[in-house]
């Protein structure tokens, strides 16, 4: 418990934390006050309610999966790169306590950017109001349209449901990270990695028979609750294997 502590205080000191942090404060307010949402969208937002599911669906595609990518190799990289990592394991450490300390770290990251970018989407969407509304959040089954007036709790359960299920689909993403950062034993080559890694599974949707299991379909998860079984079977199975993968190979690395 204590090298976790160790490790989650090293994450917010990371500068591409805060980085992240950063762009997931201003990324809410361009997204909910652009002039040419309409024309985008089709639709004029009519609660703050609505607003969280704007940074989700833009987010998931491409924004989400790098911030969470990027911090995780620098994560586990963070030591190779200055050369303090043979250091660090010469304490009373095991290198499995040690990079299972980063893979926790890992998992419970994409739920901390999740977590900001739901309150700060929910202010920023304040002066529309919390009231009851006509519509839907854009999150449930009947997307922004609704199916008449929501009320103020069922439109935040339908918003903690698929923040929550997206924060478990980036899950295996960010273990991808780690494993491909042992795996070069660089954060950049770890990065780059599993960006391409996750461009060619998104051009592999040509095969319709392939396309529910890739990684990349899981990031929709959050949007399809029918599903929803099969996709957090998926998300568990990669993530176990990327996991097990990572603690194997860190063990015989020669440093």
């Amino acid at each position: 418990m204590k090298l976790l502590a160790i490790e989650v205080q090293k994450l917010f000191r990371m500068a591409s934390v805060r980085f992240a942090l950063a762009v997931l404060l201003v990324f809410p307010i361009v997204w909910a006050y652009a002039p040419g949402i309409f024309d985008v969208y089709g639709f004029f937002l009519v609660s703050a309610y609505q607003v969280p599911a704007l940074g989700l669906l833009s987010g998931m595609e491409f924004l989400l999966p790098l911030l969470v990518a990027i911090v995780s190799a620098e994560l586990l990289g963070l030591e190779m790169s200055n050369g303090t990592l043979p250091t660090i394991l010469l304490r009373p450490v095991t290198r499995s306590q040690w990079i299972l300390a980063k893979l926790l770290v890992a998992v419970v990251y994409p739920f901390v950017l999740l977590a900001i970018l739901l309150l700060v989407s929910l202010l920023v969407g304040g002066p529309l109001g919390y009231g009851p509304f006509v519509g839907g959040t854009g999150l449930g089954a009947a997307g922004l349209l609704g199916e008449g007036t929501m009320l103020p709790g069922a439109a935040f359960a339908e918003l903690l449901r698929a923040y929550v299920v997206a924060g478990l689909s980036l899950i295996p993403v960010s273990l991808l990270a780690i494993l491909l950062t042992v795996v070069f034993m660089n954060v950049a080559g770890g990065a780059l990695a599993t960006l391409a890694v996750l461009i060619i599974m998104q051009l592999l949707v040509i095969f319709p028979w392939l396309e529910p299991l890739l990684l990349t379909t899981q990031l929709n998860a959050y949007s399809t609750p029918e599903g929803l079984v099969r996709a957090l079977a998926t998300i568990a199975f990669y993530g176990a294997i990327f996991a097990g993968l990572s603690v194997f190979l860190f063990e015989r690395k020669d440093f």
